[in-house]
């Protein structure tokens, strides 16, 4: 028995020294730009180790006054697209998914099926488009573009999520609510949607990621210098030429990971937690 305890043992060992060990070679290039962002500009490609042997934080300071506006500019115009992105999707995917799971409608297989289908659909299909289309309403160099489309469900992917997730909570719940008078908007608001708290918190997590580094659709709809957002602000910081200014790009990167770690370290716990099949606390 104390030898098959101890090949376990060394089992698990190995096993999570083999999971810290490609853990670490994920992180690599992460704590290289860390290391990078506090090194003098001259020598971040002449040293390759992690521990710097000169740190300095002028590449803070020079990163975050370099472009027209302070980078606090970018950071605003970033929350703004993020959190209407969020909360568009939030509303509209959520509402989409539960009359997909609940309601009954003509067609609704059809329905599914198209909406499933767009996500096979490349965003530069549809980008031209788009562009033509909000350009004629004049929404171009505004955030409309970013943040209404998520209004009207466009995100497919979180539809099928929140789908599948309502169809794994129990009908009976529904059926006693609708006896005792409720409408569907209040079985949507006062059941499903407390219910569904995991879903929506990997919906919000995963759009807040995407959005916060969102460079190519940023990049189109928004030309103008004044609103820009982050991804398209660092951009900035390269020359075709090869006059970079490496260090404090890598030092407003740093910057601009704080909110999605932020962001991830605050749902992460909603991310795991179970949930009662039959729906009780």
């Amino acid at each position: 028995m104390a030898r098959v305890l101890l090949k376990l043992r060394g089992q698990k060992l190995l096993t999570h020294l083999v999971l810290i060990l490609f853990g670490l070679m994920m992180l690599y290039p992460l704590l290289w730009m860390i290391s990078s962002s506090l090194k003098p500009e001259e020598i971040i490609f002449r040293e390759q180790g992690l521990i710097p042997t000169s740190i300095t934080f002028d590449n803070f300071v020079n990163g975050w006054n370099a472009l027209r506006h302070p980078f606090s500019h970018y950071l605003f115009n970033s929350a703004v697209i993020t959190a209407g992105a969020v909360v568009g999707n939030l509303l509209a995917c959520s509402l989409a998914a539960y009359a997909f799971a609940r309601l009954e409608f003509p067609f609704k297989k059809f329905w599914f099926a198209v909406m499933l289908g767009t996500i096979m659909l490349p965003l530069h299909v549809v980008l031209v488009p788009q562009y033509i289309l909000f350009s004629e309403l004049g929404w171009i160099n505004t955030f409309y573009p970013l943040i209404v489309p998520k209004f009207l469900a466009t995100d497919a992917f979180f539809i099928f999520l929140m789908v599948q997730f309502i169809r794994t909570l129990p009908r009976d719940l529904d059926e006693a609510a609708l006896i005792d008078g409720a409408g569907h908007w209040r079985i949507f608001s006062r059941i499903i949607i407390p219910l569904s708290t995991p879903a929506l918190a990997t919906t919000a997590i995963f759009t807040f990621i995407w959005t916060w580094n969102d460079f190519l659709s940023q990049l189109i709809f928004l030309t103008n210098p004044d609103m820009h957002t982050v991804p398209v602000a660092l951009r900035t910081f390269l020359d075709s030429s090869g006059d970079s200014s490496w260090g404090p790009m890598f030092a407003m990167s740093v910057i601009a990971l704080g909110p999605i770690f932020g962001f991830f370290l605050a749902g992460q716990k909603y991310l795991v937690r179970g949930i009662a099949t039959s729906g009780l606390k």
